[in-house]
């Protein structure tokens, strides 16, 4: 008995120790796991800068110094693709899907608003514990809940719209002393926008200290107006390219100088060794080739087409990547040329950063992080990019398929970037079968983006009652917009269409109706005088106020107006409103009883 009672208190006893000992594994496993120290990451994307338009891609007249310097000892992926334009390729870069599923197949519109059931990247790196930060360009959405401060960044610095001087954005702004908003609040700051974005981020790299960041650099520049310092343009002046590239190349210079800013910080402060930082761009070239007198001028690495294009000139961009902790460096892989795209940047971050990451939504994109290293391929796969700059995605708009080097564009031209980098020759008829697999992706990948094809709506109801202010930018409409300042000072425009706007409490709404941005404080009939252009900069026209008698509110089948009370600045329409979406129209009454759109509606809950 005895002894069957010792035999049981050992075996307690060894099970005791076995299950102390696999709970001390355990714990030493999680915190083995723990032990990672989490790297940093700086993402700076450039805008409208080509894969010509950096001194390492062989362009002979660029002045790329620091950005070459970073190439050099950087793994280069030459075969990395992104949208076409602005907004699908930040919409696609920051969700992991293609800008079809989530509203922002457009840069106006209605359509570059990044729908709210969108994950975004700075969400996953926030809810894993990072520090996250945006600087510069949003693209995504002006208003409650699209801003990216309602996306997952704590601190967001960036100016309105799809670019400086676009009709969202602070009036005035010209790139110079401008006003941006930080966290939604605007702030004046001195000195040329690039400089500042890099100066911001430099200081808030500098007040991080124990938590690892996320920032995301996304550049204004070089994208239109061309406007530069004009020591930028002074270093191009013997160039042999016309005005506007000689600014477009200055901007670019700029953008240079300051990488090479940030990279010595990092440097200096010891940051570097375990910061990933990645250089690319948002989609080909806006201005790097040209004409002059008549003659090709410029560079563009002898890709077919430019911004807008599917040709691999549209899309077909620099991404350099270097993180010496992780051995990502030139040390290791100088170049990988397989297939990678702007919509496996989440998953592939997310999984050199040790995140446990579980996507809501269906991505287009994979964790491609293995072409990082030596002796590492993806497996073969295709991709698709488009362009639309449409009220609602066509079939075939625009589109490219892509499988390692081949190229399906339009649906029926077939080439192969191996053999034939610039795009001459169409292969389609010597491989028919190729074209049909290629045809079958795209068909089959549509049709998986239509079942997530829909419009965003602008709450008018925001957690701190804030009043909401729409900006004909994002007017749902199929005429010309006004999207920018000078096409506002010249109210030659006015088209017709709807705001997509939802009321989560129902009551009465005041919708204030401008001419000017409220900021302006111009009456609707003020004359504006015009700002003169400078060789480094172009001005702006001269406004033209309007006559009106009155103001015009359609919510659906609801029209509230509201004649003859008219302020100075704009005219104030009030009316009811239940819970429920409704398509929004506003609009001046003339004195001859035509009607002038909104430029800019205010709105506030009375």
């Amino acid at each position: 008995m005895n002894k069957t009672i010792n035999y049981v208190v050992a075996l307690i006893c060894v099970l005791a120790c076995s299950l102390s000992s696999c709970k001390d594994n355990s714990t030493k496993n999680q915190l083995a796991a723990h032990s990672f120290e989490k790297p940093n990451v700086l993402f700076i994307m450039s805008d409208d800068q080509g894969y010509g338009d950096v001194g390492f891609h062989g362009n002979p007249i660029i002045k790329t110094p620091h950005i070459d310097a970073l190439a050099a000892k950087s793994t280069e992926l030459t075969n990395f693709h992104v949208g076409t334009t602005c907004t699908p390729s930040r919409a696609g870069l920051l969700t992991g899907r293609n800008s079809n599923r989530n509203n922002s197949w457009h840069t106006i519109g209605g359509c570059s608003i990044l729908n709210k059931e969108e994950q975004t990247i700075s969400e996953v790196f926030q809810e894993d514990g990072y520090n996250t930060a945006m600087f510069g360009k949003w693209h995504l959405g002006d208003n409650y809940p699209y801003r990216p401060q309602d996306r997952g960044f704590k601190d967001a610095l960036y100016h309105g719209g799809g670019g400086i001087g676009q009709t969202p954005d602070y009036w005035n702004n010209d790139y110079f002393n401008d006003t941006y908003f930080r966290n939604g609040k605007p702030e004046k700051f001195e000195g040329y926008c690039t400089d500042v974005w890099f100066n911001e981020t430099i200081e808030y790299i500098k007040d991080q200290k124990d938590t690892p960041f996320f920032a995301y650099v996304a550049l204004n520049a070089p994208h239109g107006p061309f406007n530069v310092p004009q020591e930028y343009l002074d270093m191009y002046a013997d160039a042999d390219l016309n005005d506007t590239q000689k600014r477009f190349y200055g901007m670019i210079s700029n953008i240079d100088d300051n990488i090479g800013k940030l990279m010595e910080y990092l440097e200096s402060s010891g940051k570097l060794e375990n910061t990933i930082v990645i250089f690319t761009t948002d989609n080909g070239t806006a201005a790097g080739i040209g004409k002059k007198n008549g003659a090709v001028t410029g560079y563009n690495a002898n890709l077919k087409g430019t911004k807008s294009s599917p040709y691999d000139g549209g899309h077909r961009v620099p991404f350099l990547i270097h993180w010496p902790k992780g051995n990502i460096t030139a040390d290791h892989l100088e170049q990988s040329n397989d297939l990678v795209s702007h919509v496996d940047i989440l998953p592939t971050l997310a999984k050199l950063c040790g995140i446990d990451f579980t996507p809501k939504n269906e991505l287009d994109g994979t964790d491609v992080s293995q072409v990082f290293y030596p002796n590492k391929k993806l497996e073969d796969r295709m991709l698709v990019v488009d362009t639309q700059r449409l009220q609602w995605p066509v079939k075939y708009r625009n589109s490219c398929v892509m499988q390692g080097e081949w190229r399906l564009v339009n649906g029926n031209e077939l080439y192969n970037m191996d053999t034939d980098f610039g795009q001459v020759e169409d292969l389609s008829s010597k491989f028919p079968e190729r074209v049909k697999n290629m045809q079958a992706f795209y068909e089959d990948w549509w049709k998986s983006t239509e079942q997530d094809m829909h419009y965003s709506s602008i709450p008018l109801n925001t957690p701190n009652n804030e009043n909401v202010l729409l900006t004909i930018h994002d007017l749902h409409s199929e005429d010309p917009i006004p999207w920018n300042q000078d096409l506002i000072r010249k109210g030659e425009q006015q088209p017709e269409g709807y705001y997509l706007i939802e009321i989560t409490e129902p009551g009465n709404y005041q919708f204030d109706l401008y001419r000017y941005p409220p900021e302006s404080n111009f009456a609707i009939n003020d004359t504006v005088e015009e700002i003169a252009s400078k060789p480094n900069w172009n001005g702006l026209a001269k406004g033209k106020g309007i006559k009106v008698a009155g103001g015009q509110i359609q919510l659906n089948d609801l029209v509230f107006k509201q004649d003859g009370k008219v302020s100075e600045s704009h005219i104030s329409v009030t009316g009811s409103l239940e819970n429920g979406t409704y398509r929004l129209a506003a609009s001046f009454i003339t004195p001859d009883t035509s009607e002038f759109p909104a430029y800019y509606v205010n709105i506030t809950k009375i």
